[in-house]
């Protein structure tokens, strides 16, 4: 910054404005130091500037997967609604596993973040009370709780798993078969359903390995239905899993909906457009991030919150597998 302000002939308090708080100086001063920070590739170093100002612009959201989750939504809001508020968002793909939310949390928490986005409401004892120590906003997304540890927004997936029990059973299903992913958040949808069903069969249930994917949904009804050749529906608990069921029904010459109601999770890109179109459950990503940034952002520009809790709901989109 000295190195500018001695190219530009200012002070280094003009740069600092220049880069900063823009509206603040003369346009034509602007213009000059935007052309030096071009000619030079001058970079602000970012730490130290939260150093000297004991504030960060900086927030960190964890996330299970990246790569084509339902997390996607939630990661464009977030990045938009926090940049137009003059922060930057920094990605950790935690998986799911706590001891790696646990070694993440330990790496970011000692960098002082301005706030957190976490997905999920389940975290290790040593997460929790790191977190609660450190002070900074924290805001769990993608579930609920009674008892967040500080912001939250959500819904819950005892109520989606009822959703889907009760859709298929008005549908006419009575032999219902569940495909599901085995994180904790896919596992409570898969008890509800089981639940919510009531009947005196039992449900077969193919639980795999988060993150699912579509050769999980083949394999899986290739399981169920060996065992199983009396199934009439199936509760997917993911999109991707419920796309690998209904290629391995057509493989089998398995009418949809007429031998086999399929319902998913998620409603990503793709379920409008599988032959025939899946009917699954929308989860508003969007809203929700867009909810977490301004949370967050309020929080830490004012030392509190209006809301602190929000339920986003969800919504069964009906289309022709169920």
């Amino acid at each position: 910054m000295s190195d500018l302000a001695e190219l530009i002939g200012v002070t280094k308090v003009t740069v600092s404005r220049a880069l900063n708080t823009p509206e603040l100086v003369s346009s034509e001063t602007l213009e000059r130091v935007r052309a030096a920070v071009q000619q030079t590739g001058y970079t602000p170093d970012l730490i130290a500037g939260s150093l000297a100002s004991n504030r960060s612009r900086l927030i960190v959201a964890l996330i299970p997967a990246i790569a084509g989750s339902v997390f996607q939504e939630t990661v464009a809001a977030l990045t938009a609604e926090l940049a137009a508020a003059g922060y930057q968002l920094l990605l950790g793909q935690s998986g799911y596993d706590e001891s790696r939310e646990d070694a993440l949390l330990d790496a970011i928490v000692g960098r002082r973040p301005a706030g957190i986005v976490l997905t999920g409401v389940v975290h290790s004892e040593h997460a929790k009370q790191k977190l609660k120590a450190s002070g900074i906003p924290v805001v769990e997304t993608w579930d609920i709780t009674r008892a967040p540890l500080d912001m939250l927004v959500g819904f819950s997936h005892q109520k989606v798993g009822e959703a889907a029990a009760r859709y298929l059973r008005e549908r006419g299903a009575r032999r219902p078969a569940i495909v599901t992913p085995g994180d904790h958040r896919a596992q409570v949808r898969a008890q509800a359903f089981v639940k919510a069903f009531d009947t005196a069969r039992d449900i077969p249930v193919v639980s795999v390995e988060s993150p699912a994917n579509l050769g999980d949904g083949r394999r899986a009804l290739r399981r169920l239905l060996d065992a199983h050749p009396d199934i009439d529906a199936v509760y997917c608990g993911a999109d991707i899993m419920a796309l690998g069921v209904l290629m391995e029904a057509r493989h089998r010459g398995l009418s949809i909906p007429g031998q086999l109601k399929v319902i998913g999770y998620g409603d990503q890109n793709f379920a409008v457009d599988t032959d025939p179109p899946l009917t699954t459950i929308r989860i508003d990503g969007t809203r929700i991030g867009k909810l977490a940034a301004s949370m967050l952002v309020e929080k830490i520009e004012t030392g509190a919150g209006k809301q602190r809790k929000v339920d986003v709901g969800f919504t069964l989109v009906e289309r022709e597998t169920a």
